[in-house]
């Protein structure tokens, strides 16, 4: 004679309704919502959801938003980045080194040593921070307008144009702080660069 025993499972009663409330979620708030802001970004702010690309002739030739490396004489120049091999935005970082780092002071000086010469400033004078040092991403698009003004004479000079004239090109390319207060007045160096092309 055989006897067969049922297993009777019970599943919690709270069971259901959490599975319930899990699908609901991840639904609103793994598919829907992402897909409400792609749409919403696209319409209303299309260009910066975009990446803010600069183009020139058709061809996109950068972004507003990552810095590239200019070393011509006529153009502007960055400040300086630890970023892969520099501005590699699949490398983005800083030097990591801190301000008791012999290695930090020596890049800093030898930094210093060749802007002043490649722009004519006397040894000792002061130049500004953001011309020796790198931003924490090592892709700031921007430098600041008296970085840009303590460039101008070499510009002016590669491209045998009027130093006053580069003077206005870079108070119109100056953007003034974030909502009046945040931050500090910066030029992007890839849009000055390109006005002054484009004259």
């Amino acid at each position: 004679m055989h006897c067969h025993s049922e297993v009777i499972v019970k599943f919690p009663p709270t069971l259901k309704p959490a599975l319930l409330a899990s699908i609901l979620f991840t639904l609103l708030l793994g598919i829907l919502y992402p897909l409400f802001l792609w749409a919403a970004s696209q319409l209303l702010f299309h260009r910066s959801a975009g990446g803010s690309l600069v183009e020139n002739g058709g061809a996109v030739i950068g972004s507003e938003l990552i810095g590239q490396k200019f070393s011509a004489p006529k153009y502007f120049h960055p400040r300086p980045s630890s970023a892969g091999d520099g501005y590699d935005a699949a490398n983005s970082s800083a030097s990591n080194l801190g301000p008791t780092s012999q290695k930090l002071i020596d890049a800093l000086a030898e930094r210093a040593s060749a802007y002043r010469s490649e722009n004519q400033i006397p040894p000792g004078s002061l130049i500004p921070a953001d011309a020796v040092t790198g931003s924490g991403s090592g892709l700031d698009p921007h430098i600041s307008p008296e970085n840009a003004k303590l460039q101008a004479a070499r510009v002016a000079a590669a491209r045998n144009l009027p130093l006053a004239s580069i003077l206005q090109a870079i108070d119109e390319a100056t953007e003034g702080r974030d909502l009046w207060i945040f931050g500090n007045e910066r030029v992007n160096v890839l849009k000055l660069n390109l006005a002054l092309d484009s004259k």
